[in-house]
């Protein structure tokens, strides 16, 4: 099966059991197949190759049997899974089901868009459906990880596995691949910015506290791009993914207070607490960030084209710089090196989508400069609404080459580690088919499957 991109396996993820698609409700025309509890319908597949479709993607490659065992081996784990006594609760996915509905919100441009591309009649009944299966995936997840918990690879099984690639003349090839270095300068507000910011929140908490609606005023004035979709009302135990400012401000009030004005990396909040429901509690926020102006930025940018011009000068080295100048603390630590979140590795694959959709606004600066050169300083800013200036430099440029056993070890080492869990996961697979119920409707009965899901066929 080609693997799936990665918008792809965002839409997948998220609308497996959804019965709906474009302007249209989908005709449930049956059950294709029962694994233990959980069910694959026809729509279900159809709705993937639609998708396939939608994205550009080569559906002629995939067959409709190809994408059934796919959704009956996620079926699998998420019915052992729930036999193995894993939980996964509303609360503890509830932040991937917003980060997911913010994402189709910027895809589509507004969240009503969202909601009626997939069919539903509401925001709660997508919001609904989309945490059952994020429910669904996140078991899927444990399940996986539990299998593979104990998997590892020895430096023989790394050299063993490399050199049967050599032998069958199938040694990868790595495309071209950087390694980044930064300077950033964080642009801050003056402090007359930060007093006209605290001084509204004020105003707010006094409004509110003299009987005002804090969902009224987050509508109005709170900079949460999911205040549209729930007036600033989040439900969260201590153990949920907010910022520890956040939490800390929510926990310290009884129910009906409203908290003093406090900072986070999103910028400046107040919170009232709606409702305390045993280790859960109903808040609502007015987020505001505050501005920077021109003047301020221009600033920012002109030091750093300074600091630039010293290094091209040779006055200073890139890293003699990040040392001094650079505000991100990260990668201030280790000489300026971006790490890639998803590998914490220090290369990037050049023309990788990951590296892309990770650094959008860094990939084209960097994509024609060669070993040692630095882009013009640009502007950039993070998910939080943090604003700053960069200085990058190309540290190293590897060029795409044949995998080499000591220049790629790593690389040949993760290769190996996957390789030998997918055979662990398969071995889990082919042994849990076995005592789980599984049928197979009439329309699949002739599919051939890698696996043996047709066993009481």
């Amino acid at each position: 099966m080609k693997p799936m991109n990665k918008y792809i396996a965002i839409v997948f993820s998220l609308l497996i059991g959804i019965t709906t698609y474009g302007q249209k409700k989908i005709k449930i025309d049956g059950v294709v197949a029962v694994v233990g509890k959980n069910m694959v319908l026809k729509s279900d597949i159809e709705k993937y190759k639609l998708e396939l479709k939608q994205s550009g993607e080569p559906v002629d490659e995939i067959s409709d049997c190809e994408i059934l065992e796919k959704m009956m081996q996620q079926k699998l784990l998420a019915h052992h899974a729930v036999i193995d006594s894993l939980v996964a609760t509303e609360a503890s996915v509830k932040p991937m089901v917003e980060r997911k509905l913010d994402y189709f919100k910027q895809q589509l441009g507004s969240v009503d868009k969202v909601v009626a591309m997939y069919g539903f009649d509401n925001l709660d009944d997508l919001t609904t459906e989309l945490t059952r299966i994020e429910i669904e995936n996140s078991l899927i997840s444990q399940m996986q990880q539990k299998i593979t918990a104990d998997v590892s690879v020895t430096p023989e099984e790394v050299r063993n596995y490399f050199n049967s690639l050599q032998k069958e003349n199938e040694l990868p090839e790595f495309t071209t691949e950087v390694k980044l270095a930064q300077i950033v300068m964080h642009i801050n507000p003056s402090e007359e910015e930060i007093k006209r910011v605290k001084d509204k929140l004020l105003q707010i908490k006094k409004d509110v506290e003299d009987g005002a609606s804090l969902k009224m005023k987050a509508l109005l004035y709170s900079d949460d791009p999911g205040v549209t979709q729930n007036g600033g009302l989040y439900t969260i135990t201590r153990e949920s993914q907010f910022v520890k400012e956040f939490k800390d401000a929510a926990f310290s009030l009884d129910e009906g207070q409203v908290s003093e004005p406090f900072k986070s990396q999103f910028g400046y909040h107040i919170v009232k607490v709606e409702k305390i429901k045993g280790q859960q509690i109903d808040v609502r926020h007015v987020l505001i960030q505050p501005k920077v102006s021109d003047k301020e930025k221009n600033i920012v940018k002109q030091r750093l084209d300074s600091i630039r011009s010293e290094i091209v000068k040779g006055n200073m080295t890139f890293e003699e710089a990040v040392k001094k100048y650079s505000d991100d603390k990260v990668s201030k630590l280790n000489k300026g090196i971006i790490l890639n979140p998803f590998t914490n590795e220090s290369a990037f694959r050049l023309s990788g989508e990951q590296f892309m959709r990770t650094f959008p606004s860094l990939h084209s600066k960097v994509f024609n400069l060669k070993q040692g050169e630095m882009t013009d300083v640009f502007y950039d800013e993070t998910r939080e609404g943090e604003k700053m200036y960069k200085l990058v430099l190309v540290k190293e440029k590897i060029p795409g080459h044949v995998a080499d056993f000591a220049k790629d070890y790593v690389k040949i080492q993760n290769l190996a580690l996957s390789k030998k869990r997918q055979e662990t996961m398969d071995k889990w697979i082919n042994e849990k088919i076995k005592d789980t119920y599984i049928k197979i409707g009439e329309d699949y009965k002739d599919c051939k499957f890698k696996d043996n899901y047709k066993k009481t066929l």
